[in-house]
């Protein structure tokens, strides 16, 4: 279907498509997918059925927003989602981002290069999720917050508002190694309003980092902390090195 502002070689089988919206070659909307007023998308771009995009948005090459999770028999939970996807105005999704079905994000945030959101999850407005960062299936994200590159939330957690998440933090939901089947129970971290978390920490199943509470570079966090305290791991110390001579 040629759309004006749509390049012949796009594949556009949606009717709704906002006034001054540029749809790219290769890219590809499919049925049902709503795009606002301004919108950029650009090659090789999919955009499934049941996506909503609000205006001014830019979505970046090799995107895919609205993939349907598939454990392909080899996961203990079996995905529950809806198909649908809403993105708030101003938003930009970078190159390889993957959205997943039932994820709501707010205006203006910014979804870095290949970085990941999966089902069931929500990000607030004015955010940052960096490159190559993950957000875990059923993860609520506030508003004003930065998830820095190749850190990942994991499922079921919670990420305040003016949250700072470091380069490379991890988080863990499951403490229970080796065990069969999947219980619902289980939950990621709860990391609430204003908090800051340095470089490389690492956050354990079911904690609670209070509001305001800083943890350093490199931490394991396996207790909850207090609001506006402070958690530093211990730092590299010199040791003796012994010089073998010939």
């Amino acid at each position: 279907m040629e759309k004006k502002g749509a390049n012949k070689l796009a594949i556009i089988e949606t009717e709704e498509i906002g006034p001054d919206t540029s749809i790219a070659e290769f890219a590809i909307i499919r049925k049902g997918a709503k795009l606002g007023r301004g919108v950029i998308v650009h090659p090789f771009v999919v955009i499934e059925s049941g996506v909503s995009i609000g205006d001014g948005v830019e979505v970046y090459p090799f995107s895919h927003i609205g993939k349907e999770p598939n454990g392909a028999g080899a996961v203990a939970r079996e995905p529950v989602f809806d198909r649908h996807v809403a993105i708030g105005a101003g938003c930009c999704i970078g190159p390889n981002a993957v959205i997943y079905c039932d994820v709501r994000i707010g205006e203006s945030t910014l979804i870095g290069d290949g970085a990941s959101v999966r089902e069931k999850s929500s990000i607030g407005s004015k955010s940052i999720i960096g490159r190559h960062a993950t957000i875990g299936y059923e993860c609520r994200i506030g508003s004003n917050t930065k998830i820095m590159d190749h850190s990942g939330i994991a499922g079921k957690s919670v990420v305040g508002d003016r949250v700072f998440i470091a380069n490379d933090v991890q988080s863990a939901n499951d403490n229970l190694i080796g065990s069969k089947g999947w219980r619902d129970d289980i939950t990621g971290p709860v990391i609430e309003d204003d908090v800051m978390i340095g470089e490389a920490a690492v956050l354990l199943p079911g904690i609670v980092v209070e509001r305001g509470a800083i943890i350093g570079s490199g931490a394991l966090i396996n207790h909850n902390v207090k609001p506006d305290s402070m958690m530093l791991t211990m730092p590299a110390r010199a040791v003796p090195r012994e010089l073998h001579k010939e």
